[in-house]
């Protein structure tokens, strides 16, 4: 069944999750109305997740990236942590709607590159100063599954692809 929280409340499961993970997909609105997809690394810190547009490759002004374009015309933004496992028992996801806008200040892009560079050390090379960071004010929560433990757990080697619109349904035999 699953749970949601309006306003940017997160339960404490909810928290622990999101804060466990380590990867997430962002969803924009592009310019046709389309939905654009993309994975990211992130924190969360109070009631706000943060990403940067980090230093892999890109080509060309960092903000001409569509998914800033897509965040600077249209804010309403979407992040889902999810958790995979063969064992169906254990899928889980949530799922952060929010707005998102650029942050241009300065305490707030310390705390947030200092808190990027704790979670994930291969940032320590990133010259994160000098490159937009996301704010994505949560404004509404939706979590499905027992959310204990990481999300986006690696498949075990060798196991089954298996898929379902119905994570809750059976396995398929």
């Amino acid at each position: 069944m699953a749970r949601e929280s309006g306003g940017r409340a997160l339960t404490d499961a909810q928290r622990a999750f999101l804060e466990a993970a380590r990867a997430a997909t962002l969803g924009t609105i592009a310019e046709d109305g389309r939905p654009r997809l993309v994975p990211i690394c992130f924190v969360l810190l109070d009631a706000d997740l943060y990403t940067p547009i980090d230093e892999k490759p890109k080509a060309g002004d960092p903000r001409a990236l569509a998914r800033i374009r897509d965040i600077e015309r249209r804010s309403d933004v979407t992040v889902l942590v999810d958790r995979w496992d063969e064992d169906w028992t254990q899928l889980a996801w949530l799922r952060c709607d929010g707005r998102a806008t650029l942050t241009d200040d300065d305490a707030e892009r310390t705390a947030v590159i200092e808190a990027l560079r704790a979670k994930y050390p291969q940032y320590a090379s990133h010259d994160l100063e000098h490159r937009p960071l996301i704010r994505i004010a949560i404004e509404r929560v939706r979590s499905w599954g027992d959310l204990s433990g990481p999300g986006r757990l690696p498949s075990p080697p060798g196991g089954g692809s298996g898929s379902s619109s119905s994570p809750g349904g059976s396995r398929p035999r």
